[in-house]
């Protein structure tokens, strides 16, 4: 009895083959749709247009010294700690060192070891914005690296500007990056001189 053949008298087949074709077939194409459900469409994989930059600025986890971030804007309004929003900008969070960074929960003490505090623009103003680092409370003596990134995240992330900064004590106030934005949020340019921001907000007290 021939098993395989091309004639048009083949009578046999082998039920076992055919069973596992079919398996083998539907498992492809449930893997193929799975495979579609899981990989995001290009408007899934968009930034949220809530925000066009975003500024953060972090120093080692568990560190507890307290850095602040202070940004101002084209107009002079400036966002800290104290004036955590102003204009189209938004301090989301200030970041006090290891101060307040166990919570418990049912029971359980979870820590959060992160220091870091991020600074969103959401709207585009032309003109000049200053990002600056403050060592507000000194905890140790030795200088602490500090990361400072600016991101354009609208419509798809760009880091426009990233850098370690040190800063070496207690009042240490340092300017980290200058940046001009064109009417369409289009970055200018990106450069570096000092200017003292800690200074102008407590004028305005």
């Amino acid at each position: 009895m021939r098993r395989f053949g091309f004639n048009s008298n083949q009578e046999t087949f082998d039920p076992f083959t055919d069973l596992l074709f079919n398996a083998l077939l539907g498992f492809a194409f449930m893997f193929s749709i799975a495979f579609m459900l899981i990989k995001p469409t290009p408007e899934e994989a968009k930034i949220d247009p809530n925000a066009e930059y975003i500024i953060t600025v972090s120093w080692p986890d568990e560190h507890p010294d307290d850095i602040d971030t202070y940004v101002e804007d084209p107009e002079g309004n400036i966002v800290w700690y104290h004036i955590r929003e102003s204009g189209l900008m938004h301090l989301d969070r200030d970041d006090r060192g290891n101060f307040k960074d166990t919570i418990v929960l049912d029971g359980e003490k979870i820590n959060n070891p992160i220091n870091q505090e991020t600074v969103t623009l959401r709207g585009i103003m032309p003109g000049e914005y200053v990002v600056n680092v403050f060592h507000y409370l000194a905890n140790t003596v030795d200088e602490i690296p500090v990361k400072v990134k600016v991101e354009k995240v609208n419509p798809k992330i760009k880091v426009i500007f990233y850098e370690t900064l040190y800063v070496k004590g207690k009042g240490d106030e340092l300017t980290a990056a200058r940046f001009i934005l064109d009417k369409e949020g289009k970055v200018l340019t990106v450069y570096k001189k000092n200017k003292k921001l800690t200074t102008l907000t407590r004028q305005r007290k």
